[in-house]
């Protein structure tokens, strides 16, 4: 079995024996470009993503898009792993192809505890997305006043 297909089973003994078969497969891509670790995080699953990180897998590394395994669970709002990834090095400022930042993602799917967290672990609130957009602006254009206060 693969690292994708263990990961997918959510079993951390089949994730483990797929590493220990193939070491490198941590940093593998799939056809979407996404990593064990995007996948991983997607699916919810903290104990197989500090697993991966903590045998190497690149936890900045990104999609075909350019989207990291934070940006994933800032739009499905899973603080938990936003806390994870946060603790094993991800890079809260990391921009995607369209510019967009974890903070962007947050702000975008309304995710108030994920933009907390993210701006206690200095989330750049400057950022502009590649057309222009601010995260405070995106926040505003959608009407979210407990979002707007945080940016401030």
């Amino acid at each position: 079995m693969n690292l994708f297909e263990a990961i997918k089973q959510t079993s951390i003994e089949a994730v483990k024996q797929a590493v220990t078969t193939d070491p490198s497969s941590v940093n593998q891509v799939d056809a979407r470009g996404f990593s064990p670790l995007i996948l991983a995080t997607y699916l919810g699953q903290p104990e197989i993503t500090s697993y991966l990180i903590d045998n190497g897998a690149a936890v900045n590394a990104q999609d075909a898009s350019g989207n990291t395994a934070l940006m994933g669970v800032c739009f499905k709002g899973n603080v938990e792993l936003g806390q994870l990834l946060i603790e094993k090095g991800a890079d809260v400022n990391l921009k995607n192809g369209n510019g967009a930042s974890a903070l962007f993602f947050a702000v975008n799917f309304g995710q108030i505890e994920m933009v907390r967290l993210l701006l206690d672990h200095n989330a750049d609130r400057s950022v502009r997305d590649a057309s222009g957009i601010s995260v405070v602006g995106l926040a505003e254009k959608q009407g979210n006043q407990e979002i707007i206060k945080l940016l401030q």
